[in-house]
């Protein structure tokens, strides 16, 4: 990777900068450009855009979309820019890191710019933590979310969640996360009552399979006590499970010598605790 040298400040033309070959960003909201734009018409553009001159001589981008955005729409002759020298492996970790540090990029494109790195430099996964300063983990997180569609990505960020509920909204089976973000974003739900509900989605995912009866020996006969007592407890204990959505149900019966009460509670796959496993 070559060093950033011979840095250089330029006033040039807007139209001259041509944007960058493998961008950063992915969504743009023009209307967030105009509070931007009223800035610089007021004071002017403060800090200079980043550009480096491309393989044809030309001026490409590397740091500044939205200060040249505005620019534009602004009708500026012309724009305060520091030339650098840098291939295309720099331009994009400094687009990446510059953009990241001021918030500008989110996670989605944070992951997408990461495996740009990846494929088009053939980077692995540590050495693009060492020269972003992101941790690995991270890294990896940033990838794992590409998993989602575009689609889903924009009701996310359009929403203002962040990676967490995306982190949720990726366990869940296709078909589940437009409705999933609905509830979420609809009912403005908490990262815990996001993470209830995911596991509720997740539950109902589960295929249902032929019920099998596990039965309880007899009780004991109670050495003290009540056994109203006894009875009761079981009786809540029923009441509760059912509460919380387990089909559980209990037969008392009774003869001249004793009680008997027989339980039934649907026996869990192995695989569906796997599934419960959020984040």
């Amino acid at each position: 990777m070559k060093k950033t040298i011979d840095r250089k400040l330029l006033l040039l033309k807007p139209d001259r900068i041509l944007c960058p070959v493998f961008p950063t960003r992915r969504f743009y909201d023009d209307f967030n450009i105009k509070p931007l734009a009223d800035s610089i018409s007021a004071n002017g553009i403060i800090e200079p855009l980043i550009v480096r001159k491309n393989q044809n001589g030309s001026f490409e981008l590397v740091c500044g979309y939205r200060r040249l955005a505005a620019a534009k729409s602004l009708g500026l002759r012309r724009v305060p820019c520091i030339k650098i020298s840098a291939d295309d492996q720099t331009a994009l970790i400094i687009s990446i890191s510059e953009n990241s540090n001021r918030t500008h990029l989110n996670f989605f494109e944070e992951g997408e710019a990461i495996l740009n790195i990846k494929n088009r430099f053939g980077l692995d996964y540590p050495k693009i933590s060492d020269v972003l300063g992101i941790p690995q983990s991270v890294v990896l997180n940033r990838i794992k979310l590409l998993k989602l569609n575009n689609s889903v990505r924009k009701r996310i960020i359009g929403a203002g969640l962040d990676e967490k509920y995306a982190a949720l909204t990726l366990m869940l089976c296709e078909n589940k996360q437009h409705s999933f973000l609905n509830a979420v974003i609809s009912d403005g739900l908490s990262y815990e009552s996001a993470k209830a509900l995911a596991r509720q989605y997740i539950l109902g995912d589960i295929p249902q399979k032929e019920k099998e009866e596990q039965i309880s020996q007899a009780p004991k006969k109670t050495a003290v006590g009540d056994v109203r007592l006894f009875a009761n407890s079981l009786s809540k204990l029923i009441v509760t499970m059912q509460n919380s959505g387990i089909e559980a149900y209990s037969k008392r019966t009774e003869n001249e010598k004793y009680i008997e009460y027989k339980v039934r509670i649907p026996k869990p796959q192995a695989e569906n605790y796997k599934q419960l496993r959020l984040v």
